[in-house]
């Protein structure tokens, strides 16, 4: 078979155009994950202000008392003292205590509770994943829940709400019929899953 050489300039601009097409289409590939990316970030950050604006007007419906907030300082500084302390040495993860919360966080942690166990009400919640979504069309951003282990084969899932210097989280179980929300103070600088929460003492039949 007679082997066929092209001129020197046909085979450059044969090669000039696989280069060109190749960078194209690399080209295309970037933009598309860039793409991606930007709109993801964009959709997190839509979340975020969602929920910041939810909890501002929370917030502002549980404007504390001018005559109560020295108590609430002193008592949120106890708690930083009291907290446990990390163990550099340890490999186990570290667990601190949960710490008081202020009279406003106890207010919206009681009406940030009412509205999850509103949405849930009446439904069995199979799995964290069903949970998740739940939570986050209620303008919970995916960022700020946790997965916790399942209690008695039902998810469980924790909501870091801290903003700013707040403490406020919950703790979202899954029942038959709905959910069980518990709400936690949780430190600066410790993840919502690191807390210790104390146990629920029953209250009395009779």
């Amino acid at each position: 078979m007679r082997s066929i050489f092209l001129p020197k300039s046909l085979l450059a601009a044969a090669l000039g155009g696989v280069v060109v097409l190749a960078g194209f289409g690399a080209q295309n590939a970037t933009a598309g994950q860039s793409s991606t990316v930007s709109v993801a970030a964009a959709s997190d950050d839509d979340a975020e202000m969602r929920f910041l604006e939810l909890a501002n007007l929370i917030s502002q419906s549980c404007a504390p008392d001018v005559s109560g907030s020295t108590d609430d300082v002193a008592s949120a500084s106890t708690a930083d003292i009291t907290a446990a302390e990390p163990t550099p040495d340890s490999t186990m993860p570290i667990l601190v205590d949960e710490v008081p919360l202020t009279t406003e966080e106890q207010c919206a942690a009681e009406r940030h509770a009412r509205r999850i166990s509103r949405a849930f009400s009446g439904t069995d919640t199979a799995t964290y994943e069903e949970m998740q979504e739940k939570l986050t069309s209620l303008h919970y951003p995916a960022a700020r829940i946790y997965r916790m282990p399942d209690f008695s084969g039902e998810p469980v899932a924790r909501l870091d709400l801290r903003v700013g210097a707040d403490r406020l989280a919950l703790e979202v179980t899954g029942t038959y019929l709905g959910v069980m929300v518990e709400a936690f103070g949780a430190p600066e600088g410790v993840s919502v899953t690191e807390v210790r929460l104390k146990p629920q003492l029953d209250a009395p039949t009779s």
